[in-house]
């Protein structure tokens, strides 16, 4: 499978804290487990030429992550409409964490995506809602992560294709924290966990979960629609 980890890689190289979690990037934490587990893997970052994606980078990915934060105001209208094209032709893609405020999220569900938040070392329990889901595969009724930014309900997206996780946070609040959809021929993960200055990526869990996704969102070789004006399959009689 070739996979593309696309990371605004901004925080990283600014905040050194989180450098200190991530001293090559978020992506390449993301890259690693993915290589490891036996794909093909490239990162891609908002400041190089176009994103790091290019209809050529575009057209050979299966399967697009994406994590952006504090730029996505940045990220080029054609970028954004670029990959939201290739999602309805048949990329899978996986939007991590605060890329629920992507622009390429946003077109797909053609809502806000706003939510509420608080960074205040919440703990976190995400519970399994549909155990008989392949992203759940090998995970036990919930995956607890010890301190993680609060996401809380109301989550402004369409209503979920299918809804894999409900995270509970220590403050009282809940979250639709792993939402699918299918939008053309693409399908899309929505996962939460992933703050930057947490170790999110490094707990096995989520890893498990992110190897998972990536096999459920690739497409499988699915028919291709025909639209327009089409002929007849059978005779019309004309009376």
């Amino acid at each position: 499978m070739n996979i593309t980890v696309w990371n605004e890689y901004r925080h990283e190289k600014e905040n050194p804290a989180v450098a200190g979690i991530y001293p090559d990037g978020i992506h390449h934490a993301i890259a690693g487990f993915l290589q490891e587990a036996g794909h093909t893997v490239t990162t891609a970052t908002l400041d190089e030429e176009e994103h790091g994606l290019s209809q050529e980078v575009l057209e050979r990915t299966d399967v697009l992550l994406w994590w952006g934060h504090k730029a996505h105001d940045e990220v080029k209208e054609e970028t954004a409409e670029a990959v939201k094209q290739r999602v309805l032709d048949g990329m899978g893609l996986i939007v991590l964490h605060s890329g629920h405020f992507s622009k390429v999220f946003q077109k797909l569900m053609g809502t806000t995506c706003d939510l509420k938040w608080r960074e205040a070392d919440d703990r976190e329990r995400m519970w399994v809602v549909d155990p008989s889901h392949p992203i759940t595969e090998g995970l036990g009724p919930y995956i607890e992560i010890e301190k993680e930014e609060m996401y809380g309900e109301h989550f402004d997206i369409p209503a979920p294709d299918e809804l894999i996780f409900i995270s509970w946070f220590e403050g009282g609040e809940v979250f639709r924290s792993g939402a699918a959809f299918k939008r053309g021929r693409g399908r899309i993960f929505y996962f939460r966990p992933g703050h930057e200055t947490y170790p999110t990526y490094y707990h096995k869990d989520v890893q498990k979960v992110i190897k998972n996704a990536v096999k459920w969102v690739k497409n499988t070789d699915t028919s291709r629609p025909v639209y327009g004006n089409a002929a007849p399959i059978e005779h019309i009689s004309k009376k």
